[in-house]
């Protein structure tokens, strides 16, 4: 086997390493491509492949991290992690671990780790390195990398929540919600939302989003009332999907682009969280992105007039200018 099929063969493990480093597609594809250029340029044969390539991709990937949370430190509104809609690397005997550290919540709690405690725990409790090869990965001893995946294992698990929905039952009532929205069911939505639920949205200062956030039942089936139908309206499509191994959903345009996604987060047999990206920036790898501001004028949520916001108002209203645009973006 030559150095492109080995390299095309570990791709997978390599992407998958790095998006959950950097919580972010693009990065860990660029990532991805920096290990290739250093594979194919160094001068000897690794003895064995899968370890220097694991290496050097957590090495790139720490580097960027680095840099990436001074730019996320001044980020407009919440940050989350770019929407991944089909993880290429699967291991049946790792499946669970796969699956839990693809979440946008597990990805949000590594966001609270240094970036070698994230490298360690990604290593180590989602991919089972050992600590002989984490050690070399990341430039340290391998009792000090015990002692980091212990401390990153500890963060963690403070901020889990403590009882988590059954699969099924999760899934089931994701369903439901969707095929509510989808209908435009919103008595149907009543039983599903939890009385402290919330929309939060990452749109990066570049999209429309509802103020703040939007918090409690009535309000969120208030806003849901006012968004859904005007959207599916001009020709608006929601599209069920799995988002980071949990149940989400594709917002489209009526040409197919990109509005936004939403995933959901159930706790006790009702949603809790509702996530949305819709910053453009993040989301131009799953296709043609659709301008989400021309759509908010059609459907006529946003006021043109520039006065002060009426009852019908729960959105940012005003594009940025493009310079505010530049200096923003990420």
């Amino acid at each position: 086997m030559n150095r492109v099929e080995e390299f095309e063969e570990l791709r997978p493990l390599l992407f998958s390493i790095a998006y959950r480093i950097l919580g972010s597609v693009t990065e860990a594809e660029d990532a991805v491509q920096e290990t290739w250029v250093r594979y194919d340029l160094s001068a000897t044969r690794p003895v064995s492949a899968r370890a220097f390539l694991s290496a050097t991709v957590t090495r790139i990937s720490i580097d960027v991290l680095r840099s990436a949370r001074v730019r996320r430190e001044e980020y407009v509104g919440p940050w989350f992690p770019e929407p991944l809609l089909t993880d290429p690397y699967q291991d049946p005997e790792h499946s669970a671990e796969l699956a839990d550290s693809l979440s946008m919540a597990s990805l949000l709690l590594l966001e609270r780790l240094s970036p070698l405690e994230r490298a360690v725990f990604v290593l180590r409790d989602v991919f089972a390195f050992g600590f002989p090869e984490i050690a070399s990965a990341v430039g340290r001893s391998e009792a000090a990398c015990r002692q980091l995946a212990v401390r990153a294992r500890r963060h963690m698990e403070a901020g889990r929540p403590r009882f988590e929905a059954d699969r099924k039952e999760r899934d089931e009532l994701a369903e439901r919600f969707f095929d509510a929205l989808k209908e435009g069911d919103l008595d149907g939505l009543r039983d599903l939302l939890a009385g402290d639920v919330s929309i939060v949205a990452d749109s990066g200062g570049k999209a429309p989003q509802f103020a703040q956030g939007v918090f409690g039942a009535e309000q969120v089936r208030r806003m849901l009332g006012m968004f859904v139908p005007p959207f599916l309206g001009i020709g608006g499509r929601v599209e069920p999907q799995w988002i980071n191994g949990r149940p989400g959903a594709v917002f489209r345009d009526r040409d197919g682009k990109v509005v936004n996604t939403w995933t959901v987060e159930v706790l006790d047999g009702q949603v809790q969280t509702i996530r949305a990206v819709s910053n453009p920036d993040k989301l131009g790898h799953m296709g043609p992105v659709a301008d989400a501001w021309a759509l908010l004028r059609e459907t006529g949520l946003a006021r043109q007039d520039g006065g002060a916001p009426g009852p019908r108002d729960m959105f940012t209203t005003h594009q940025p200018a493009p310079e505010a645009d530049q200096e923003s973006r990420m």
